[in-house]
């Protein structure tokens, strides 16, 4: 096993110069719990400048949302941010860019009337109150169509009669409402369009069959062809608009930033983080963990039958994926990290997040492989994988299981890959084989143990990478420098030869006593998901 730690950006020689020039590539990101943008150079590992926004979704009459006004707080925010991390590292405050790159949370429901009006609030992909129309759809096209899609919204929007429906003009997903107020474009990227509307990999667009299918049970119920409602698909490489004086504006309130910018089509956050792993060819994967924890497989041959367990989705150059998807992921570990850091504070020896995390994770390296008998959901939201519509954390142990800190911190962060892990063996069964498994996210910046454990539950060799550390704002950025190459590369060759060909990886080999235990585990987990059951009817 080799491990190294990911490192932050790294300086790069003449960049004032290439800011100033505007040989620059920009990625803004709208990830769950932070906004955060990425400026990269002429060499897209030079990662020149970075700014960021923290928020929040709410639950608002039993709906997850974001406030718009939210999205234009933030937008702005993490753009002065990456404006004066430039000016602070490099002397140079950025006026144009040679790219820019818009991404942000897939799937989900923002709804327009013709005067480009939101309908209802935007209703995110956690929300799962869409199951009797993704149950309906899945019949209907024959595929699985997972609650947090687009148009699984848009149809159960449709079943419940709701008033806004005959005011529909067009539905689109945040990446694609940004990119539009920036650019008066209305296009999606594939990879994000796949997660509101089936794709047809052979054409890269909408799949027609289903589109007739659709249209044939929704007519006279919505006032337009679904297709119509859609935004236009563009692949990797797509020339998708240009910044507007009032995008430029809406970005930069200062007036400093001049329109006329190029954009790459805009994108889900699980398109970036294959670009951000390199994971875009056959028979590679990645593993994404934040608010929401997703494995993404790229398939060699299509998927024998459907499964409930996974979502078809694609790369951003439009290949088939299959997508493991869980609303639930890193949240709860960090509630209880909170609480560990208000323990330290109240003990008067203060420790801050970052410390908190690291002594949990290392202490974990010391439980019992099997986490000595201890469970833990961290089911904040409902999660379809594991049959529930409604989430409770819970943590769980019988008496006579060995209930030590280390055993503690393993099933915490086992826990965030348990429900992950039941969808993984689903794939293995269809025959799906795998190269490298790639992760990315926060939890594990602490070298050697998030990833260790995460290849014991898949039982294959997991890679983390510096490149990485930036996440979906840098793969956005990247897809944005991908624009002037795309003529004479695809997307995969371009990421293998200027992009990831001096990367340093950390491969972590899965040991088999973390593979015997996990399993163990997780066959505890599967179990106990009639006491999450319950609990979401007692409490």
């Amino acid at each position: 096993m080799t491990l190294r730690q990911a490192q932050g950006p790294r300086p790069a020689q003449g960049a004032e110069e290439d800011i100033r020039a505007g040989r620059t590539s920009l990625g803004i990101e709208f990830g769950s719990t932070r906004i955060k943008a990425c400026l990269i150079g002429p060499n897209a590992t030079d990662v020149l400048a970075t700014g960021s926004f923290a928020w929040e979704n709410r639950l608002e009459d039993g709906l997850w949302t974001y406030g718009l006004d939210e999205v234009w707080q933030g937008l702005q925010a993490a753009y002065a941010d990456l404006v004066g991390d430039a000016e602070k590292r490099h002397g140079a405050r950025p006026e144009t860019f040679g790219a820019i790159g818009v991404s942000a949370m897939m799937h989900g429901y923002l709804a327009f009337d013709a005067q480009g009006e939101l309908l209802v609030p935007f209703r995110t992909w956690r929300n799962t109150n869409t199951g009797a129309a993704a149950a309906e759809l899945s019949d209907l096209l024959g595929v699985n169509i997972p609650l947090r899609w687009s148009i699984a919204h848009l149809h159960q929007a449709v079943l419940d009669g709701e008033g806004h429906v005959p005011d529909l003009h067009h539905v689109t997903t945040l990446a694609g409402h940004v990119h539009e107020k920036l650019t008066g474009e209305r296009v999606l990227g594939v990879g994000d369009a796949s997660g509101m509307f089936p794709i047809d990999s052979t054409t890269g667009d909408y799949d027609e069959r289903m589109l007739a299918a659709y249209d044939s049970v929704a007519v006279d119920r919505l006032p337009a062809s679904v297709r119509r409602l859609l935004p236009a698909v563009l692949p990797a490489g797509a020339p998708a608009g240009a910044l507007t004086a009032d995008g430029a504006a809406l970005l930069d309130p200062t007036g400093a930033l001049r329109p006329g910018i190029p954009f790459c089509p805009p994108e889900g956050d699980a398109g970036t983080g294959m670009v951000a792993t390199n994971s875009v060819s056959p028979r590679t994967g990645n593993v994404s963990a934040g608010t929401s924890i997703f494995a993404m497989v790229v398939l060699e041959r299509p998927l024998a039958v459907p499964h409930d367990e996974l979502d078809l989705v694609t790369t951003p150059a439009g290949d088939a994926v299959a997508m493991v998807h869980c609303n639930n992921g890193a949240s709860e570990l960090a509630a209880w990290a909170g609480l560990f850091s208000r323990f330290s504070a109240a003990a008067g020896q203060p420790l801050d997040e970052d410390a908190v995390f690291d002594t949990l994770f290392r202490e974990a390296l010391g439980g019992e492989a099997d986490a000595g008998g201890l469970l833990a959901y961290n089911h904040l939201a409902g999660e379809p994988i594991a049959g529930l519509t409604e989430g409770r954390p819970l943590f769980v142990r019988t008496p006579d299981s060995a209930f030590t800190l280390a055993n503690f911190a393993r099933a915490q962060l086992y826990g965030v890959f348990g429900t992950l892990a039941l969808g993984m063996q689903v794939l293995a069964a269809e025959g799906v084989q795998l190269d490298r498994m790639f992760a990315h996210g926060g939890m594990f910046r602490t070298a050697g143990v998030a990833q260790r454990f995460l290849a014991g539950a898949l039982d294959a060799p997991v890679a983390v990478g510096e490149l990485a550390s930036e996440g979906g704002a840098w793969g956005i950025a990247v897809l944005a420098s991908y624009l002037p190459h795309a003529d004479d590369s695809s997307l995969s060759e371009y990421l293998e030869r200027d992009v990831f060909a001096a990367a340093s990886l950390s491969v972590s080999d899965p040991d088999p006593a973390d593979v015997e235990g996990f399993a163990t585990y997780l066959d505890r987990y599967r179990s106990g998901l009639t006491i999450e059951a319950a609990a979401t009817t007692a409490l």
